[in-house]
């Protein structure tokens, strides 16, 4: 990423530690001349000479991608940043969205995504391996889906007998859901299912709980709130180090 011709790279920043962001991402954040992303995301970003920070709210995602956009076509080299990876939940498929509904000149320009670590997979590496075998991810907020979808999708996934992530599971405008989707799981896979919490992972705030699902409550999640429920076959370890979660390889 070189010269002066314009350019975008959708970039993760990963779960929180700047050791998990790729050597690649660096190197794109170095040769940038606008930072644009949610503002939590933005101020992870050191201030620098010839760098431009552009912070928005977390609601205008399509708004935020056609800037960047807009930028890159007239020569800026853009970084859109996302916390994980830019391509599960976050910007990257704004942006296309953006790029898709946009002037026919944006089809030209040089968009890059640049992955990085998820919350989800730095959640399990911290528990062992929970997801060592089908998995699927379900972002359980209904900003951009109905809840009767978000409900359909969690009893599918439980009767398949998948492991399973949940992205955003309660915050203070959804207080509630989180509870609706305990209720669910109970019902259909029974309480004694191990379900992980890891909360701000990879960030000095790290915690840690695994309770078996009869004992979950909807208060141990929030938005920082990484939530990993096992298969039948998900298995907890009992060591003095700490107990390991996880999944085995074969399913019979």
């Amino acid at each position: 990423m070189s010269g002066t011709t314009g350019w975008i790279a959708i970039a993760g920043l990963g779960p929180g530690d700047a050791a998990l962001i790729t050597p690649e991402v660096s190197a794109a954040l170095e040769a940038a001349t606008d930072i644009v992303g949610y503002a939590p995301y933005v101020a992870r970003i050191p201030e620098r000479e010839g760098l431009t920070l552009h912070a928005s709210d977390n609601r205008v995602e399509l708004e935020r991608a056609a800037h960047a956009l807009t930028m890159a076509a007239a020569g800026q080299r853009v970084v859109v940043v996302s916390s994980g990876d830019p391509g599960v939940f976050a910007m990257a498929a704004a942006v296309f969205e953006a790029l898709e509904q946009g002037p026919r000149d944006w089809r030209d320009l040089d968009i890059r995504v640049l992955p990085g670590i998820t919350a989800m997979l730095a959640a399990s590496a911290r528990a062992g391996a929970p997801l060592g075998h089908d998995f699927c991810a379900i972002n359980l907020s209904d900003n951009l889906k109905p809840w009767p979808l978000i409900e359909r999708r969690l009893r599918l996934a439980a009767e398949a007998d998948f492991a399973m992530a949940f992205y955003n599971p309660r915050s203070k405008a959804r207080p509630h859901g989180f509870e609706r989707v305990l209720e669910i799981l109970r019902e259909a896979c029974g309480p004694d299912r191990p379900i992980l919490f890891a909360r701000a992972v990879s960030t000095p705030q790290e915690q840690l709980n695994v309770v078996p699902l009869g004992k979950a409550r909807a208060d141990m999640a929030d938005m920082r709130t990484m939530v990993i429920v096992g298969s039948s076959l998900t298995r907890l370890v009992e060591r003095p180090r700490g107990a390991i979660l996880y999944t085995p390889r074969s399913a019979g």
